[in-house]
């Protein structure tokens, strides 16, 4: 079993979070990873990217080569295209819907989700709506790692204990806003994953 993943967004989205649950909960269940520093402008508004490699057998790299992520996460639909070449062909791309504005050549919303279902494998999350159900907008990172949850050979009691671990000293309100959004979040990646 491998999971190679690129994860992207834009600064302040939590991409540093993600990348810590993945790697905390893959090394838990005694699995190899290798992740990479993020790559980017971290303040808030620059694109950034990070690799997270995890396997049963020994990796020797932490970056993965172009063309073969098996997935992209990504909490921006324009910096899920960003990293494409990334993929494989037959790669899964897990992306927001939610786009940040940030440049003002931005493309039309629905071209971009267009362009994004070109490929044969996407799964487009309303991860704004989901994270304010939860009862926090600034949980969509959770709501991103719940629906790409259901890809991964990872146990989400796991998953969700390093949530918990992150967010537990920040008071019980914020802690159940975020395991609530990754819930939220599975259940969408959970429903697209029986319907194959």
């Amino acid at each position: 079993m491998k999971h190679d993943i690129v994860l992207a967004g834009v600064g302040g989205q939590g991409i540093l979070t993600i990348a810590y649950v993945l790697v905390n909960a893959a090394d838990e269940q005694g699995l190899s990873v290798k992740q990479c520093e993020v790559h980017g402008m971290s303040q808030r508004g620059g694109a950034v990217e990070s690799h997270i490699r995890i396997s049963t057998e020994p990796i020797a790299s932490d970056l993965i080569p172009r063309g073969q992520a098996d997935m992209i996460i990504s909490t921006e639909p324009l910096e899920s295209l960003r990293y494409l070449d990334f993929l494989t062909p037959d790669g899964w791309i897990v992306t927001s819907s939610a786009p940040v504005k940030n440049i003002t050549t931005y493309p039309d919303e629905q071209e971009l989700v267009n362009a994004l279902q070109q490929r044969p494998h996407t799964l487009v999350i309303p991860a704004e709506q989901l994270a304010k159900e939860a009862g926090s907008l600034k949980a969509q990172n959770m709501v991103m790692l719940g629906a790409a949850a259901p890809f991964l050979n990872l146990q989400p009691d796991l998953l969700k204990k390093h949530v918990t671990t992150l967010f537990v000293r920040r008071g019980e309100t914020i802690l159940q806003a975020n395991l609530q959004a990754f819930q939220r979040g599975y259940e969408e990646g959970a429903a697209h994953v029986n319907a194959l």
